[in-house]
């Protein structure tokens, strides 16, 4: 979920578990010397970590991070880990209290850290965080104040294949009965009508999420009518042959190469796949906002993405400035330079509609984006035993093993275990 822009999923699924970050943190001490050259007085220059190791990216951000070193006066040596390695590079770091200058976390992970005391709250260096829409704000808050912000956000939509609509005469689907009726219509030998990732991982519970919130359900109570009807949609379109059973074990990647190959008419994604999408020879796509149950109401999607942090150190000298580049990273022009290069939308709502305005392809998401939420929002920290406790519950009702209502039941003795 993968350049030019990541989804923030896939990353999450193998060391979120609650109280393991916070535990190892707090036993360390993060906070105290953290290498040479930590000493007071003139910085020149800043460590800085992240897991854009991918090409361009890796080489975009480094670029950045250049550039906004050069504005605040100091060289940043950046440092890039594979995404599965980024939060035990954390961890290890922090016990040997050896953490970066500028730190880049996924945002369901920023919770976590921030509890720890790792973090420092970035309202101390006057950085200004107006004009960011209220969900990706929240992406970055711990406790009500504000210790991370992301330049761009990501979320997901509805793509589909204009040929294959018009050949078959049917309209893109806005509701819930829209797209069951469409998804048969163009379901045939060798093609699927619609596709989504429902593999037990957080990336399966990310692609699950717009269909249970634009329902009323919610992540604090997941055995709830408004949560089985969302999940009876995804059975139904099984059940009627129109989705593979496959989708069971389909990542973003996978959903994506079956989009391209023409062996699904619709899928559930993200921007991350235009760059590719727009190689493909002969595939004219469309995106549009992933359909609700009843016409005129706003899908509520996930927010993916990356914040920027400043870790607690002993100097405050490296603070200030590692503070400065982050504030420079989210600048207005920075935000619609990354957007432009990753396929991403930009953080603040004025740069957003005007990104929009510029890349049409992009209006969906940045649609979306507006309304959209931070997976942390209402369960911060215990975030990811819920997450645990609906991909549990997708692969149990999806095989036929449970009734919806008996899936989500066991997701929220999941979701509230010890």
């Amino acid at each position: 979920m993968i350049s030019p822009a990541r989804p923030p999923a896939r990353r999450t699924a193998t060391f979120l578990r609650t109280g393991t970050v916070a535990l190892v943190l707090a036993a360390t001490g993060c906070g105290g010397e953290t290498g040479a050259g930590r000493a007071e007085g003139k910085v020149s220059s800043i460590t800085a970590l992240d897991y854009y190791t991918d090409e361009p990216e890796h080489t975009q951000w480094g670029e950045l991070l250049t550039a906004c070193g050069k504005k605040a006066g100091v060289t940043v040596k950046h440092t890039s880990v594979p995404g599965a390695s980024l939060m035990p590079t954390v961890l290890r770091r922090a016990s040997s209290r050896t953490l970066p200058d500028l730190l880049m976390l996924d945002n369901p992970d920023m919770q976590q850290i921030a509890q720890s005391g790792a973090l420092t709250p970035l309202d101390q260096y006057g950085i200004d965080s107006s004009g960011f829409a209220k969900g990706i704000l929240s992406a970055g808050t711990y406790k009500g104040e504000v210790y991370g912000l992301a330049p761009n956000v990501s979320t997901i939509a509805l793509f589909y294949n204009k040929d294959m609509l018009s050949e078959a005469g049917v309209a893109v689907p806005r509701t819930w009965d829209e797209l069951k009726a469409a998804a048969a219509k163009l379901t045939r030998q060798g093609r699927y009508g619609m596709a989504v990732d429902a593999n037990p991982t957080f990336e399966g519970t990310w692609q699950f999420l717009p269909f249970l919130w634009s329902n009323g359900g919610n992540e604090k109570q997941l055995d709830t009518p408004q949560a089985a009807q969302a999940l009876q949609l995804w059975v139904d379109l099984v059940k009627s042959g129109s989705m593979s059973k496959s989708v069971l074990n389909w990542t973003q990647a996978d959903v994506h190469d079956q989009f391209v190959a023409g062996r699904t008419a619709m899928m559930i994604n993200g921007p991350w796949r235009i760059p590719a999408m727009n190689k493909a020879e002969n595939l004219h796509w469309g995106v549009a906002p992933i359909p609700v149950p009843q016409r005129g109401q706003t899908p509520v999607t996930p927010l993916g993405g990356e914040v920027w942090t400043v870790p607690q150190s002993a100097s405050k000298a490296r603070q200030d400035k590692a503070a400065q580049v982050l504030a420079c990273l989210n600048d207005s022009t920075n935000m619609l330079t990354l957007a432009k290069q990753r396929f991403t939308v930009p953080s603040r709502s004025t740069v957003a509609s005007q990104y929009a305005e510029q890349v049409p392809s992009m209006a969906a998401f940045v649609k979306s984006v507006e309304a959209a939420r931070a997976r942390t929002g209402e369960l911060g920290v215990k975030w990811p035993k819920a997450a645990t406790g609906i991909y549990t519950a997708i692969q149990s009702a999806l095989t036929g093993e449970q009734t919806p209502e008996e899936a989500l039941k066991r997701a929220q003795e999941i979701a509230t275990s010890p």
